[in-house]
């Protein structure tokens, strides 16, 4: 639908609003901080505080820089991540593009953002912001390997690029017969029972390590904490975007809350379900017929939409709690985890996955 790309971009750009204001609260909650609670009620006039000094800011351009790259990079970055927007199913009949191969453009389009990175700190003529553009690159591009692995893991199973067919496999309005745990062997058939039963975390037992192998590749992605060394403000100032400011500095941090908000949703896509309900029918008690809503229908749309931003809103909590947790990690730490942790069992999920789908036929 037409009106869909609009609708995401509204909630991408209000995902930095209320994701700027619960980063505050969730820091000032974990580690006792009084600065969110003083600037107005709860806190909430530091939002507005933040945008008129942004405003006000001085638009800088380095007078040895690039100017062609350095005013460049923020737009690419910008625009390679709210491109991905363009496939996600936000409701059973709410989906931007219906493309067939909604995954694999996702995948592609967000690489983009590497180039980008990389023009900011080379056109920034500053040693700082290219080894931050640098770390920024080695990272994303390592952890994109078993990102795109347990992807596959997902596709393997439901044997289909299209997001929004993955989207109606696990619910109670599948066209496919959906047994419990996805064997057919057992012959326990919960296509109409819905609810988590048929999310993808519980058809294949190995999906959960999959979603757990997601998660840490996406923060390593998002550049955010402990992965946050491309930023690192100790070694590098502030990494690749160290000579922007004002709204240029806000665009590219608008692109990180959007990013966030872009993989939360897409592991809520692949991993927990979607835009279905998590509540199963019950006998007499048809919990999923009443919260999901039939595709078609006004509330199928309202509570399709609700699941999946619920549970995208509940990943990135996560990912703001596991920030204000951890230590940032050193550079070896981070390539070691990447390349002799995850990969490898990234590689061994997807062969599990490959003969579960064997069983599951």
């Amino acid at each position: 639908m037409p009106v869909t790309l609009p609708i995401f971009l509204i909630m991408a750009l209000s995902s930095v609003v209320v994701g700027v204001y619960l980063e505050r609260k969730v820091s000032a909650f974990i580690q006792d901080r009084m600065g969110p609670m003083e600037v107005g009620k709860w806190g909430l006039l530091q939002l507005i505080a933040d945008l008129l000094k942004l405003l006000q800011k001085e638009d800088i351009v380095p007078a040895t820089a690039d100017r062609k790259l350095f005013l460049l990079a923020p737009l690419v970055i910008f625009t390679a991540i709210f491109a991905g927007y363009a496939v996600l199913p936000l409701s059973p009949d709410l989906q931007g593009s219906t493309t067939s191969v909604g995954i694999f453009y996702l995948m592609t389009i967000i690489s983009v953002d590497v180039i980008g990175i990389l023009m900011a700190g080379w056109g920034s003529n500053n040693k700082f912001a290219l080894f931050g553009a640098v770390r920024s690159v080695a990272q994303i591009i390592s952890y994109e390997i078993p990102l795109g692995l347990v992807i596959l893991c997902v596709v393997m199973t439901a044997q289909t690029l299209d997001l929004q067919t993955i989207s109606y496999q696990q619910g109670i309005y599948s066209d496919e017969i959906t047994y419990l745990f996805g064997l057919k062997s057992m012959g326990v058939d919960i296509t109409r029972v819905g609810g988590f039963l048929s999310w993808n975390i519980v058809r294949s037992p190995f999906l959960i390590i999959a979603y757990i192998v997601f998660f840490i590749t996406t923060l390593a992605e998002c550049n955010r904490a402990p992965f946050d060394i491309p930023e690192g403000e100790s070694e590098l100032v502030g990494g690749f975007h160290t000579e922007y400011s004002g709204m240029r500095w806000a665009l590219l941090f608008l692109s990180e809350y959007a990013m966030m908000l872009l993989v939360s949703l897409l592991g809520a896509i692949l991993f927990l379900g979607s835009w279905n309900t998590p509540l199963p029918n019950i006998g007499p008690l048809r919990l999923a017929d009443w919260t999901s809503g039939a595709p078609g229908t006004i509330w199928g749309n309202v509570t399709g939409a609700f699941w999946l931003i619920f549970k995208a809103g509940f990943a990135i909590l996560i990912q703001m709690w596991v920030r204000w947790t951890f230590p940032r990690l050193r550079v070896d730490q981070l390539m070691f985890l990447c390349w002799k942790v995850l990969t490898p069992v990234a590689l061994i999920l997807f062969l599990f996955c490959g003969i579960w789908r064997l069983l599951m036929v």
